[in-house]
């Protein structure tokens, strides 16, 4: 994806557009600023910022949606994988399909990301005892999950920081 040419009086963060502009145009260069900020090489600072681009991306679906952010040694971004999209309630996750795709990227870490369509980012009971097989296979490999995080239409919730990783 190219992007264009800061004009006179724009900066990286400030940006002038040429109306109409749609709600569905904000929305897409919403999502296509959040995958850039997560894009390869990028060292993740702020959790505050990470929940943000990752709500951005995944809060719109109507369907669960399972993904991986893939970090290197030095927890920058590798990559954004969405791995597995399910029902309106729960997405198939395969412990095989993930430790592949970690292999494949060499990640030295992940965070585990999925949504909740419903729009509650609470996580549940099913969230909890998926991660306990994905840590155990990605251990296997060398590969650390960082964080487990659950977005939802108000927010995210990180597993780590609920101390339920």
């Amino acid at each position: 994806m190219k992007y264009p040419k800061l004009k006179p009086g724009e900066s990286p963060d400030n940006y002038f557009m040429e109306l109409p502009v749609t709600e569905a145009d904000i929305l897409q260069m919403a999502q296509q600023l959040a995958m850039y900020r997560l894009s390869k090489g990028r060292a993740l600072t702020e959790c505050r910022l990470v929940f943000s681009h990752l709500q951005t991306l995944l809060q719109f679906h109507e369907y669960e949606v399972f993904a991986l952010l893939l970090l290197d040694t030095e927890h920058r971004v590798i990559g954004f994988r969405e791995l597995f999209k399910g029902a309106l309630e729960f997405a198939c996750v395969s412990p095989r399909e993930v430790v592949k795709i970690a292999l494949e990227h060499n990640a030295a870490a992940v965070i585990l990301v999925h949504n909740h369509p419903s729009g509650d980012s609470e996580p549940n009971q099913a969230d909890r005892a998926l991660t306990a097989p994905l840590k155990n296979a990605l251990n296997m490999i060398g590969t650390h999950i960082l964080d487990h995080i659950v977005v939802g239409n108000e927010g995210c919730v990180s597993l780590a920081e609920r101390g339920d990783l």
